[in-house]
């Protein structure tokens, strides 16, 4: 409550937070329309691989024209200018640079931005949330040891449903289950970049106008960004995965706290303290009345009758038992509100949600029959999708990290909607996405524990 008084705070005395960006690109865009306007901030450096993309969003964003001139680092801390650069690795490598945001989307670009800013002894905050579902526990870890805080992006729904559930444990609920709502039906499994905007509900003239890449907004429809998502969640807070993934269950805001709990408690749910994404369609393609399509929500359990009497008695969002009840967040601001992040880091020393184990997974499952010889594709692509899975049986048939399968030949062919392995593809072991993930699974895997 007291993070933009600190903020107003570190203005007075000429000690901005210093940040630099990396990928210019929807959520760095978002989160550069705030930044400069947020007092007791400083944007030191902009890295994309697109100089001009970058600086025509500074200018699209609001940035006057001087504001994002300047010629290298130093200049940009002398002037409380932004330098904008297409090496991020100089960028990295800039002293009195206080955190980093990791915002490119691309998951082995992620981690080896992330390592290089463990590194050279910085705070990173991980937009990449693809990175993060692929290697996540184990950077977090390196951060740790390293003494620097590595942070899930506030404005994201994970660290925003991480938020709900330290809430929930702060006020001595049980957290029953957690998660966000989308726009969902069987189908969508198999959508591709051709037919994304009919399955979004968006005129294709309208997406254009937007500059909506369509493999990306893909990415959201056909279920990867979901289990992607709740495995970051699951990696957060202690939360588990469902054994056989996301439900997608149909459900309203208010309907939640019923849907949203154990089966043998009359909801949907494999057990209790999980993580569920809600639909905001029928599964016969009709909408959701009063859906929680781009919010985010957690359901908890009242352990005693008085408790359960409030819910009853102040209409706490119950199931039909008044023993469960809801709490939702309707919307979620995205870059907007990376800000939170970069302050809570800074001047409490606290990350805005970060792994501490490796429960879940986030696995390559073939969305067509795939043939022997094919190239995959990687996120919202044409190839696979990414299912939601429990890390244990993820790692004991060693399935392919989503994360990591894109850019790699098939050895095997695959029928619709089986599980793609290591076994199964052509991998370079050299890459550094490839070591490190290999490395969190030696560290947390079985074995280890």
């Amino acid at each position: 409550m007291n993070l933009s008084k600190m903020l107003h705070r570190r203005d007075e005395e000429g000690r901005p937070i210093r940040v630099g960006v990396i990928g210019a690109g929807k959520f760095g865009a978002m989160f550069l329309a705030q930044a400069r306007l947020t007092k007791g901030m400083h944007v030191v450096g902009i890295a994309d691989l697109n100089v001009e993309r970058a600086r025509e969003t500074c200018r699209r964003t609001g940035w006057p024209d001087a504001q994002y001139r300047a010629a290298n680092a130093a200049d940009a801390m002398a002037a409380q200018s932004t330098w904008i650069t297409d090496d991020s690795a100089a960028l990295i490598e800039t002293d009195g640079v206080d955190i980093i945001v990791e915002a490119t989307g691309n998951p082995a670009a992620g981690i080896a931005h992330c390592l290089k800013t463990i590194g050279s002894g910085k705070h990173i905050v991980m937009v990449n949330v693809e990175a993060d579902a692929v290697a996540g526990p184990l950077l977090a870890k390196k951060a740790r040891d390293a003494g620097v805080i590595y942070s899930l992006a506030y404005g994201d729904q994970p660290s925003i449903i991480c938020e709900q559930v330290d809430w929930a444990r702060a006020c001595g609920f049980r957290v029953v289950s957690a998660g966000k709502g989308t726009r969902y039906l069987p189908k969508f499994h198999q959508s591709t970049p051709d037919t994304v905007w009919d399955n979004f509900g968006l005129a294709p003239e309208i997406a254009e106008r937007g500059g909506m890449n369509p493999k990306m907004y893909n990415s959201f429809i056909d279920g990867t960004k979901s289990g992607i998502e709740m495995t970051a969640v699951c990696n957060a807070t202690g939360l588990t995965p469902q054994p056989n993934g996301l439900n997608f269950s149909p459900a309203s805001c208010y309907e939640l706290a019923e849907i949203c709990k154990p089966k043998q408690e009359g909801g949907t749910l494999s057990h209790m303290g999980t993580t569920e994404v809600v639909s905001s369609l029928h599964r016969d393609g009709s909408p959701v009345e009063h859906h929680l399509q781009i919010g985010t929500y957690v359901v908890v359990e009242a352990e005693t009758e008085y408790v359960r009497n409030c819910n009853e008695e102040f209409n706490f969002l119950p199931d039909s038992s008044f023993r469960f009840s809801a709490q939702y967040r309707p919307t979620h601001l995205i870059g907007l509100e990376l800000g939170i992040s970069i302050a809570s880091i800074a001047l409490r020393g606290e990350a805005t949600g970060a792994p501490d184990g490796f429960r879940s997974d986030c696995v390559a499952t073939a969305k067509r029959d795939l043939a022997a010889g094919e190239m995959l594709d990687g996120e919202g692509g044409y190839c696979v999708w990414g299912k939601q899975m429990p890390a244990e049986a993820s790692l004991e048939i060693g399935a392919l990290p989503l994360g990591l399968a894109a850019d790699v030949k098939l050895k095997n062919a695959k029928k619709a909607g089986e599980t793609v392995t290591w076994a199964d593809v052509v991998v370079d072991e050299a890459d550094v996405a490839v070591t490190t993930r290999r490395e969190m699974e030696r560290t947390f895997g079985p074995k280890a524990r």
